[in-house]
């Protein structure tokens, strides 16, 4: 059986993307095996989740498989890459709302003089009170984990929050799981470490929940 598919990145987070819109291609109850297979970077595609692209009432939806087999909340690189491809094909013009897990987004698009392709993402308002992200606890969240003074965000995904020094010095591969597996996060949570660089600049690092891993760049993390 051939799948047609198409390979898109934003900033370097990558992915597969399967176009659902004229019908399902791959079952519900294979889509998080699929992902796990052709996310794989030696023996499979590569990447660093599985966008599936559906007809909704009101336009488009998205969901996203990951290669733990998990399905994700929300993406903010993956939507921009979601959006370029709808909007390329003629499903959706601009503005348009997305559906997501994690309710509906819009997003408006347009090409640039240079022929640039150019995505503005309405992010779901974030959420700091614990019950919301999800995590445990009252209020915003505040806690120390594994040595480290964490705060909490959810904005579309949990995320966690780590302000340090010397950012490219850090190993993510060991320092972000026990928080990320923390149980203070009931469903995880990606974990972001920050150095602040300037007034008005700071550098991020991001460890994926689902890819479980350090990706190029994580759109809801930034956020």
């Amino acid at each position: 059986m051939e799948i047609p598919f198409v390979k898109l990145h934003g900033n370097g987070n990558d992915f597969i993307l399967i176009d659902e819109y004229a019908g399902e291609k791959i079952p519900d109850d294979m889509k998080g095996h699929f992902a796990a297979v052709y996310c794989d970077r030696k023996f499979g595609i590569g990447g660093d989740g599985v966008l599936f692209l559906l007809k909704s009432n009101d336009g488009i939806r998205m969901r996203l498989f990951q290669p733990d087999e998990s399905e994700a909340e929300m993406c903010g690189n993956g939507i921009r890459c979601l959006a370029k491809y709808a909007f390329d094909a003629g499903y959706v013009k601009s503005p348009c709302t997305i559906q997501t897990l994690a309710g509906p987004v819009m997003v408006r698009m347009e090409y640039d003089e240079d022929g640039d392709f150019m995505a503005e993402v309405e992010m779901t308002p974030p959420i700091y009170e614990s019950p919301g992200i999800p995590a445990k606890g009252k209020g915003d969240f505040h806690e120390i984990i594994n040595g480290y003074e964490v705060f909490a965000v959810n904005t579309g995904v949990p995320h966690a929050v780590i302000f340090v020094r010397d950012l490219d010095s850090l190993d993510l591969i060991k320092m972000a799981p026990p928080i990320r597996h923390s149980q203070f996060f009931p469903s995880g949570a990606n974990v972001n470490f920050v150095e602040i660089t300037g007034e008005n600049s700071i550098q991020i690092r991001t460890f994926e929940r689902g890819v479980e891993a350090e990706t190029l760049s994580c759109g809801t993390g930034a956020t």
